[in-house]
C-alpha cells in the first residue's frame, strides 16, 4: 500500500511538472485545466510547508514539526526563491480555464506568493518587530495537539528545542533600529512565552514518566532553552531598547505608500485603503445620526422630567447609564461561557445558519504569550485538526495589569449588552462557525490562505444578521448599543489609516475613540496601544463587512423569490475563507 502511493504521488508530480514546461493546450469554447491545476496545488501545499514548518503546524501539519530555522538571510532567500518559482508554476494555468472554484484558489495563490516576497523585501518586518520571534507558540501547540502519542510529541518538541539558541542567535543579528512599542510587546510575551517550557512541556515530561537519565538530559535541554529566550528579552530590554530614540528606532507609523501595499495584500479588496476611509468616516456620521435618534426616544425613560443635552452628549449621557449594568469581574469569563449556548439555540430557532454540535467551543483564559493586544480572540484548529476543540480566549481581569479602576472601565465598556454582542462576533455565530465551515470546505487553500476580511467581515456581519433576526428583543437600548459596537469597526479603520498616514497623534486618537466612538478609557488607550502593533488589521472588520452587506443585497435580487437568509449564509460560508471579492464573483457570475 505504501509503495502504491509513492507511485501515485510521483505520478502526480510527473504531470505537474509535464503541465508547467509548456503553454497549456487550448481548445474550442472554455479549456480545461481543472486536472493539472489540482495537482499543482497539492505540490504547492506540500512545498509550503517544507518551506514554512511553522505555519504547518498552525495548520495542523506535523511532518515538519521538529524543523526550527534559523531566521536568516539564507532562509529569507529561499523563501523568496519558493515565490518565484511557484508564481512562474503558477502563470502556466489561465484562470478562465479553471472552475470556479479553482479560479478562486488561483487569485489566492498568487496573491499568497506576491504578498510573500513583499513582507521579505520591501515590509521587513524581521528587521524592525522583534515580536516576532516569539517561539512559545508553536510549542505550545505541538505539546497541547493530539497528533501522536504523548511520548512521541516529547520527541519531537526536545528536538526542535536543540535549535531555540541558534534561532534567538540569529534573530539578535536581524534587528536593526526596532520600533519601541513593538520591542516592548517583544520583552512582554516573549518572556511570558517560558510559561510553555517550564510549566506546560515540563509537566508533560513528568506526565509521561521519564526519569533517570533521559530525563536530566531533557531537564538540561529545557533549560538552556529558557536561558536563550531570556537572553534575548534581556538584550532587548538592556540593550536595544535604551538606544531607540530619535534616528535610532522607526516609526511605528506605516506611512502611506507602504500602507496601501499592505491593505491591497492583506484585504484584497475592490477599494483602496483611502477610499474604505473615506467610506467609514460617512458611515461613522450616520450612525451618529441614528444613535442620537434611539437616545432622544429613550431619555424620558431613564431621565423623567429631565432636559435632554445637545448634540452627541444625550448619546453619551443615555450610553453611561446603560453601561452600569455589567459582570463582576471575577465573574466575566463565567458569564461569557453562560452565554454561548443561549446564542447557539437562537441561530436553530430561527433558522439562520446550520451550526455542527459535534465541534467543540472552550473558553479559556488567554495564553500569557498572546496576551497584550486582544482583550479577547478565537484559536481555531487548522484545516488538518478540524475535529479539534476551538478556543475562545479571554483576557481575566484579575491579572495585576487591572487596577480596581482600569477592571471596572473595562467592564463598562463590555456591558451587558456589548458583552451579548462581543459573543456573538468571536463565537456564534461568528467566528467560531465560520472557521468551522472555512475547515469543512475539501479546498486546503481556502484555509491555510484564509483572508482576514472575510473572517472579521463575517464576524461584524454576524452581530447585524442576529439583530435583524429579533435577537434581544429588538429592544431599543441593546440597538443602540450595538450601534456604539458598530462605530468602534468604523471607527477602527478612521484611526488605523489616520494614525499610520494621516499622523494622528495619541491625543487625537482618544478623543476619537472617547468622544466621537463613545469608548472608555481604558478600552481607548488599549486601541492606541493596538494601532502601534499593528497596521490594515483594524480596517479588516469595516471592510469585510461592507462588501459581504453589499453581496448580500445583490445576491437577493438575484435569486428573487427563490432567495432565504439561511441559503445566502450557508452559500457564502461553504466557499471558505476566500476573499469576499472572489466569492462574489461566485455566486454572482461575475466572473473576470
Amino acid at each position: 500500500m505504501k509503495m502504491k502511493k509513492i507511485y501515485l504521488y510521483n505520478l502526480l508530480l510527473l504531470l505537474f511538472f509535464n503541465a508547467c514546461d509548456s503553454e497549456p493546450e487550448k481548445v474550442e469554447g472554455v479549456p480545461n485545466q481543472d486536472p493539472e491545476f489540482e495537482v499543482f496545488k497539492d505540490y504547492f501545499i506540500n512545498e509550503l510547508w517544507k518551506i514554512s514548518p511553522q505555519q504547518a503546524v498552525y495548520a495542523g501539519y506535523y511532518d515538519y514539526a521538529a524543523e526550527l530555522p534559523a531566521p536568516s538571510d539564507s532562509l529569507r532567500e529561499a523563501q523568496i526563491a519558493f515565490a518565484n518559482r511557484m508564481l512562474d508554476s503558477l502563470h502556466q494555468y489561465d484562470p478562465a480555464s479553471l472552475s470556479p472554484d479553482n479560479s478562486i484558489n488561483y487569485k489566492m495563490i498568487e496573491n499568497e506568493l506576491e504578498s510573500q516576497r513583499w513582507y521579505i523585501t520591501t515590509y521587513q518586518g524581521w528587521k524592525w518587530n522583534p515580536a516576532t520571534y516569539n517561539v512559545a507558540g508553536v510549542f505550545d501547540r505541538i505539546i497541547k495537539s493530539d497528533f501522536a502519542p504523548l511520548a512521541q510529541k516529547l520527541e519531537i518538541v526536545f528536538e526542535k528545542m536543540e535549535h531555540v539558541p541558534q534561532y534567538y542567535a540569529q534573530a539578535r543579528e536581524n534587528i536593526d533600529r526596532p520600533s519601541v512599542p513593538h520591542t516592548r510587546l517583544a520583552i512582554d510575551q516573549i518572556r511570558g512565552g517560558t510559561y510553555i517550557f517550564e510549566n506546560v512541556i515540563l509537566d508533560s515530561l513528568n506526565a509521561a514518566g521519564i526519569s533517570g537519565e533521559q530525563q536530566k538530559e531533557m531537564l538540561a535541554t529545557i533549560n538552556e532553552t529558557v536561558e536563550s529566550i531570556n537572553a534575548f528579552a534581556n538584550y532587548l530590554e538592556l540593550e536595544v531598547l535604551p538606544e531607540l530614540n530619535g534616528e535610532n528606532s522607526r516609526n511605528f507609523r506605516l506611512g502611506e505608500n507602504l500602507y496601501e501595499e499592505k491593505f491591497k495584500y492583506d484585504i484584497v479588496s475592490t477599494y483602496t485603503a483611502k477610499e474604505i476611509y473615506e467610506k467609514a468616516r460617512a458611515h461613522k456620521d450616520s450612525l451618529h445620526r441614528e444613535m442620537t435618534r434611539i437616545s432622544q426616544r429613550l431619555w424620558s425613560k431613564y431621565f423623567p422630567g429631565q432636559a435632554q443635552p445637545l448634540g452627541l452628549q444625550v448619546v453619551h449621557h443615555m450610553l453611561d447609564t446603560l453601561s452600569s449594568q455589567h459582570s463582576h469581574r471575577d465573574s466575566f469569563m463565567q458569564d461569557i461561557e453562560k452565554q454561548i449556548p443561549r446564542l447557539a439555540e437562537f441561530v436553530r430557532e430561527k433558522d439562520l445558519l446550520y451550526l455542527d454540535p459535534s465541534k467543540p467551543l472552550t473558553v479559556r483564559e488567554t495564553p500569557m504569550y498572546m496576551r497584550g493586544i486582544a482583550g479577547a480572540s478565537i484559536s481555531a484548529p487548522g484545516p488538518y485538526d478540524k475535529d479539534k476543540e476551538t478556543f475562545y480566549n479571554v483576557s481575566p481581569l484579575n491579572s495585576p495589569q487591572y487596577t480596581t479602576a482600569s477592571a471596572e472601565s473595562f467592564l463598562r465598556e463590555y456591558n451587558d449588552y456589548i458583552l451579548q454582542i462581543l459573543n456573538i462576533h468571536e463565537a456564534i455565530p461568528g467566528h467560531y462557525a465560520q472557521l468551522v465551515y472555512s475547515n469543512e470546505n475539501p479546498d486546503m487553500i481556502r484555509s491555510i490562505l484564509g483572508n482576514g476580511a472575510t473572517i472579521e467581515g463575517w464576524a461584524v456581519y454576524g452581530e447585524r444578521m442576529m439583530l435583524e433576526a429579533g435577537y434581544g428583543k429588538n429592544a431599543a437600548e441593546m440597538w443602540l448599543m450595538y450601534y456604539k459596537w458598530n462605530l468602534r469597526t468604523t471607527c477602527n479603520t478612521i484611526l488605523d489609516y489616520s494614525v499610520h498616514v494621516l499622523n494622528m497623534t495619541e491625543e487625537q486618537a482618544l478623543n476619537l475613540l472617547m468622544n466621537e466612538a463613545f469608548q472608555e478609557e481604558a478600552e481607548a488607550r488599549g486601541k492606541w496601544r493596538r494601532v502601534q502593533l499593528s497596521q490594515v488589521q483594524l480596517t479588516s472588520y469595516f471592510t469585510g463587512y461592507m462588501d459581504i452587506v453589499k453581496l448580500r443585497q445583490d445576491y437577493q435580487e438575484k435569486m428573487g423569490e427563490e432567495y432565504s437568509l439561511k441559503n445566502f449564509n450557508e452559500t457564502f460560508l461553504k466557499y471558505g475563507s476566500a476573499p469576499v471579492k472572489y466569492i462574489r464573483e461566485a455566486m454572482l457570475g461575475e466572473r473576470e
